[in-house]
């Protein structure tokens, strides 16, 4: 029998069941919580770090990812002053390249990594070795023994595997390195499923209700050249409430007792990991640094009173909440195609291949008009890209104003993160350039790929 069926006007719930809510009162407006702190308008178009976006598209070209330098120092900045008595840990994966892991050196933070690659960025930074933490979940050979040469001041041991390897490779060396064990604490934080870590039906980690933890623990204790000196944990991604780390505070600090009654040693050290959440769209509304550092320090300080342990040193490891809102992308609109009585598609001359968040997992984002203000009634649009998939969307719903046309410029805002490190060839398409702007100047972090580069690595170009 025949599965085949007609796809009719609704075809994969082109109009969701709740409906998007409505438009704002001005769409001209650049809500404060979503974009960043210097973006305004002078004479209708969109400025950042006091540049105008018609300048940016003119000089570097579109698709663009623009940074505002000064956002994401500040941010940097409030999170060190909120975490004084502990550490701050930027996470790369969210955002990495030598200018960013050098604004950061500069505004104290320390830096994770989780791959030989990111690594290598922050080496070429000069990033001091001693603040680098290497994570991820199957850290080869060369990774591991690239981290014991450089001295890196942390590794976060993910597998049995691994510990067996680290040890091996720390003898082999002649170091001692400091490790923490990855601990999966059971906790499901309020995101969606691709971006929780802490459950136990995941690849992160060592399940803590299993006895993996404990047994981790004791395999890194046997090994005199491995040096233990705590545990981490991350329960996941875009996280508004603190219950999650709560619980997460609880059961480590259960198992920190474990450790102390077994082994007579209490870890000195606790890393909580990081996912605070980022607004994107009107609604959200993300905690502050210091509420953050001043919730997870008494949650923490509050466990330990009650099992009797010192308080550790805190580490966290804000990645998003530091490079996200400071972040945009600029792209040129190319079509614009009512589908009429459901929405009007605006493509632009990106997608997925500078931004799969959406089509990964469901991100939501804002966007405007930012090359010109208009007074146009509210149009429903769906924001796409270039690439030959139905499921290219930037933008799912959104209002843009009616006389919206070919050759303007959009906006989206809080792209900072997960973004440009996610980006792909997809369709041959070359990566956006990456600008910084800052004070009324721009200038590139990362130059836009070409045809060439795409060429650079077939082996059979030239033969």
């Amino acid at each position: 029998m025949s599965r085949v069926h007609p796809a009719g006007p609704r075809h994969a719930d082109v109009l969701p069941e709740d409906h998007p809510a409505g438009p704002a009162d001005d769409l001209n407006a650049l809500d404060p919580h979503i974009w960043p702190r210097s973006a305004g308008r002078t004479d209708g178009a969109m400025t950042v770090g006091g540049v105008d976006v018609r300048d940016l598209a003119q000089q570097y070209g579109t698709p663009l990812y623009v940074y505002d330098e000064e956002d994401v120092r500040s941010r940097a900045r409030e999170y060190a002053a909120a975490f004084h008595d502990g550490d701050v840990h930027y996470a790369g994966k969210a955002f990495l390249c030598v200018a960013l892991a050098k604004w950061l050196n500069e505004e104290g933070l320390g830096l994770d990594v989780c791959s030989g690659g990111e690594l290598a960025v922050a080496l070429a930074a000069g990033f001091p070795t001693e603040r680098i933490t290497l994570h991820g979940s199957n850290k080869a050979s060369w990774e591991l023994e690239k981290a014991l040469e450089v001295g890196v001041g942390r590794i976060v041991l993910d597998s049995f595997e691994e510990i067996a390897r680290l040890g091996y490779l720390a003898q082999a060396h002649g170091v001692r390195p400091k490790v923490m064990v990855r601990v999966t604490t059971g906790v499901e934080a309020h995101t969606h499923e691709f971006i929780a870590t802490a459950h136990d039906d995941q690849k992160f980690g060592f399940s803590r209700s299993s006895g993996a933890a404990l047994e981790a623990v004791r395999r890194v204790l046997e090994l005199k050249q491995l040096e233990l000196v705590g545990l981490h944990s991350h329960i996941g991604s875009q996280i508004f409430e603190v219950d999650g780390f709560e619980v997460a505070a609880h059961r480590l600090a259960e198992l920190l007792v474990a450790i102390r009654d077994e082994h007579r040693i209490e870890l000195p050290e606790l890393d909580l990991g990081g996912g605070y959440g980022i607004a994107y769209v009107p609604g959200e509304e993300p905690h502050d640094p210091k509420a953050i550092a001043d919730g997870l320090r008494a949650i923490v300080a509050r466990e330990c009173r009650a099992y009797g342990l010192s308080m550790p040193r805190l580490t966290v490891e804000p990645g998003r909440a530091i490079v996200g809102p400071g972040g945009v992308t600029l792209y040129e609109v190319g079509t614009v195609k009512d589908v009429e009585g459901l929405r009007t598609y605006v493509s632009v001359d990106g997608g997925m291949s500078d931004n799969l968040r959406t089509a990964l997992y469901g991100a939501e984002y804002t966007s405007v008009l930012a090359s010109r203000t208009s007074e146009g009634a509210p149009m429903l649009s769906r924001l796409v890209g270039k690439h030959c998939e139905s499921g290219d969307i930037v933008v799912r719903d959104l209002w843009l104003p009616e006389d919206l046309a070919a050759g303007d410029l959009v906006a989206v805002a809080a792209t900072g993160a997960y973004c440009r490190s996610m980006a792909s060839n997809y369709n041959h398409v070359p990566k956006p350039a990456v600008v910084a702007v800052r004070d009324g100047r721009s200038r590139v972090i990362v130059r836009r790929e070409s045809a060439e580069d795409l060429l650079r690595l077939d082996a059979e170009v030239g033969a």
